[in-house]
């Protein structure tokens, strides 16, 4: 699997800065529309260190899993191009992908926690906004 950074994409990187163990960013909170019973992509974790190399990917937990999908993490390579000091790079990354059930509409909320391998922790809580066919068409 293939994903290249654009605009509009959730990018979440450890840019490979050592961190103390105690060191944990505030929430984030973010939400993402989604279609029902499709992937939706709602994370990708990259880890670039200064030299434009990959460092060790994060560790990604499910704290509260959504009460009316499943979430899933592929193994990917991003490619990128113009990224702080790489002009070209491509590394591997875990990408989190949401999916509702077949017959849900409206909001899905969970929580994933991710560890970086210098002891930064973070906290992420995603909301889902799935809505039924037709209903993200422009009129």
């Amino acid at each position: 699997m293939k994903v290249l950074l654009c605009a509009g994409v959730a990018i979440l990187l450890g840019l490979g800065a050592p961190a103390a163990a105690e060191d944990a960013s505030p929430p984030v909170e973010r939400t993402v529309k989604s279609a029902t019973n499709k992937d939706t992509r709602i994370g990708v974790f990259i880890n670039v260190l200064p030299d434009c190399t990959s460092g060790p990917l994060p560790t990604i937990r499910l704290v509260n899993a959504p009460a009316s999908g499943k979430v899933t993490v592929k193994s990917a390579k991003v490619k990128a191009t113009n990224y702080k000091a790489c002009l070209a790079l491509e590394v591997p990354a875990y990408v989190a992908f949401y999916k509702s059930q077949p017959d849900f509409i409206g909001d899905d909320v969970l929580t994933i926690e991710v560890k970086y391998a210098g002891g930064r922790t973070e906290i992420q809580k995603i909301t889902i906004n799935v809505a039924g066919p037709g209903a993200q068409q422009k009129i």
